[in-house]
């Protein structure tokens, strides 16, 4: 967004216009793009992969499939399995998104744009 380097408190008028430029940009792409980022999913499997999940772009569980094998696990077992697959497929949904954003604005990075808001507001 701003730049890792930019101090808010001594922002210059051409840095603070390229990063009115970007948020434009983003705010005209998302506009554009709701429908695609809903309909983006992620899809996840548990270590032993008798454990498949799906989750949409928010992280929420759309499916869960145990095949024949998983039925043979311990419940906790059963239960790791389960919370793997899910954390799997949130990040992969996280991932697709991400893909999403880079394609339609390029140069920009949503880990480093998330990180770079969490340092701001600490910041304040």
């Amino acid at each position: 967004m701003l730049g890792p380097d930019i101090d808010p408190a001594n922002i210059s008028e051409r840095e603070l216009d390229e990063a009115a430029g970007r948020a434009e940009r983003m705010l005209a792409w998302l506009e554009s793009a709701q429908e695609e980022l809903q309909a983006v999913t992620g899809a996840g499997e548990g270590p032993s992969g008798h454990v498949r999940v799906t989750v949409d772009a928010d992280g929420l569980v759309l499916d869960v499939r145990y095949d024949r094998q998983a039925l043979k696990l311990g419940s906790q077992d059963l239960a790791d399995e389960t919370l793997a697959a899910v954390r799997s497929a949130a990040a992969d949904a996280r991932r697709r998104t991400h893909d999403l954003m880079r394609e339609a604005i390029p140069g920009f990075d949503p880990a480093q744009t998330q990180s770079e808001l969490e340092r701001l507001l600490r910041a304040e």
